[in-house]
């Protein structure tokens, strides 16, 4: 006779290996959702780009994922938001985020990305509910807000702040600009896609923009757009050439583009050309926003992205045009 105990045991693996298997799912499309898309695939191959950058923000990434997608699961938050991924990517950014700017090697840092993941959960939510009033995304904010709380404090904790260094002091004047070279422009052109999740290698952009195309041409041509814009502004603005091949000039202009083209607005000539009109002020306020934050690091983060996008999409129902929409939303 058959042990029942083994009997439960076996029927129970299954069932026990198909949840593994979509909490693996919810976690990947989290990565993917930084760049907008629902995509296992398109996780999968961000993870892959991370632990080209270096092990540990692959490791990371993947920690703050599933730590914001279990707080969410535990919190009650809608499965359908689960599944498609919504919960896991500002706690993805926390926890790079963490890891590049506090280092990775630290029993803290790994405490504080945790902490920070599961905290990005709450408000995300408390984001939601107030954006919601004004049918507007919450975005990166939550990220943002939580990334901009954690760096300016860290300094101030011995604990927590391992660098040595002081935080930047406030800008000076910037000299003439120098020349940017083909190969500084391409490595940039690359790099500009990679450094929304803080990684400057132009060979890590090239592996992101490849799980971008895995999931969606629209979206993977508008990362190229958005980044070829942002970078030819910040040339023209006169950005050093070494901000320029690094992608710091670029990358929130690669998430305007993307947002306001083919994901929030759809994808045509009228919200092509508002798409590039945005990346160029994304591109052009980022100096700003890194100048405001100078004293507690310089990290201006998504925020560029996340102010145009916002201004953008609410004036959007204005535009008719843009919405296909015969009247106008006053």
């Amino acid at each position: 006779m058959r042990d029942p105990i083994a009997a439960i045991r076996d029927r129970g693996a299954p069932v026990a290996r198909r949840r593994w298997a979509r909490h693996v799912r919810h976690v990947l499309r989290g990565q993917a959702q930084v760049d907008f898309l629902p995509s296992a695939v398109t996780g999968a191959v961000f993870s892959v780009a991370l632990c080209a950058a270096g092990w540990a923000y692959g490791l990371y990434g993947l920690l703050g994922t599933a730590t914001g997608t279990a707080t969410a699961h535990l919190l009650g938050v809608d499965r359908e938001r689960i599944a498609a991924g919504l919960e896991g990517f500002n706690a993805c950014l926390v926890a790079v985020g963490s890891a590049v700017f506090l280092g990775p090697g630290h029993l803290s840092t790994v405490l504080l990305a945790v902490g920070g993941s599961a905290v990005t959960t709450v408000v995300t939510a408390a984001a939601a509910r107030v954006l919601g009033t004004w049918r507007l995304p919450t975005l990166t904010l939550p990220f943002c807000l939580v990334a901009s709380a954690l760096t300016t404090g860290a300094p101030g904790l011995a604990r927590v702040w391992h660098q040595g260094a002081a935080p930047a002091a406030l800008p000076q004047a910037g000299g003439p600009p120098s020349g940017l070279s083909f190969t500084g422009l391409w490595h940039g052109l690359f790099a500009s896609i990679s450094q929304i999740f803080f990684m400057p290698q132009w060979y890590v952009g090239a592996l992101f923009l490849a799980g971008l195309f895995a999931a969606s041409r629209t979206a993977g041509a508008m990362a190229c757009l958005g980044s070829l814009t942002g970078t030819g502004t910040a040339w023209a603005l006169g950005v050093p050439a070494a901000q320029l091949a690094s992608g710091a000039a670029g990358y929130n202009a690669v998430l305007v583009a993307m947002a306001l083209c083919g994901v929030f607005l759809p994808a045509g000539r009228r919200t092509l050309a508002y798409a590039l009109a945005g990346a160029a002020t994304a591109t052009a306020l980022t100096p700003a926003l890194t100048a405001l934050t100078a004293p507690s690091g310089g990290h201006a983060f998504t925020w560029p992205f996340v102010l145009t996008t916002l201004a953008f999409l609410a004036a959007a129902p204005a535009f008719p045009r843009l919405t296909g929409r015969r009247g106008a939303t006053p």
